[in-house]
């Protein structure tokens, strides 16, 4: 794992116009940290979790589609998941900025987002990468398992995602690291201070 650098180091970012994405390994809060992001700065937060476990819950095609996939610990394949935030993106207007939260996961998914950007008038501010050590998260998702009871976090499990993590979404870091966009930020710690982290870094 590369060094985690402090928010203040995350500086240039500041004034940075154009949507957002918000990456980091299983287990280190991201969705939480976007969450509050998002409603802080009235960015509309896109999360493909939350979508597919939305369509879990409501029993759709697309629901018994992904559900296998999500409690197998790995990633639903870049064709559907690119259609779903192809429909989301088209119904938020180009002036509305976005947060994107568990996408992209790939490199292809990377670059169908950059299709997807082009074509509806979109601009890529910035990424947002928090990270933190494997046992850390290791610890956090044990933790969580046991408080939530989620198919998707026994320990087998949880090892195969942050497996999947580091095979297929490390090479996207560094896909959007060779433009200039990743700012890594320190997952560790409490809620309130990695938010104050990432409010630095985008402020």
């Amino acid at each position: 794992m590369t060094d985690i650098v402090s928010a203040s180091e995350t500086s240039s970012l500041r004034g940075i116009g154009g949507d957002l994405i918000i990456m980091g390994p299983p287990g280190v809060g991201k969705g939480t940290q976007a969450k509050a992001l998002a409603q802080e700065h009235g960015w509309v937060q896109l999360s493909t979790g939350e979508v597919f476990r939305d369509h879990i819950r409501r029993q759709t095609d697309l629901g018994r589609r992904v559900k296998g996939y999500l409690e197998r610990g790995e990633y639903v394949p870049d064709d559907v998941t690119v259609r779903m935030v192809r429909a989301k993106l088209e119904d938020i207007p180009p002036s509305t900025r976005v947060l994107l939260d568990g996408f992209p996961r790939t490199v292809e998914q990377a670059k169908a987002l950059d299709r997807l950007f082009g074509e509806m008038g979109r601009h890529l501010g910035g990424v947002l990468l928090l990270d933190a050590p494997r046992e850390a998260l290791v610890a956090r998702l044990n933790g969580r398992a046991l408080a939530e009871h989620r198919a998707d976090d026994t320990p087998e499990i949880i090892a195969n995602r942050l497996d999947v993590y580091e095979e297929q979404t490390r090479p996207v870091i560094s896909y959007y690291e060779d433009r200039g966009l990743v700012k890594r930020v320190s997952g560790l710690g409490s809620v309130a201070d990695v938010s104050a982290r990432l409010r630095e870094a985008v402020e």
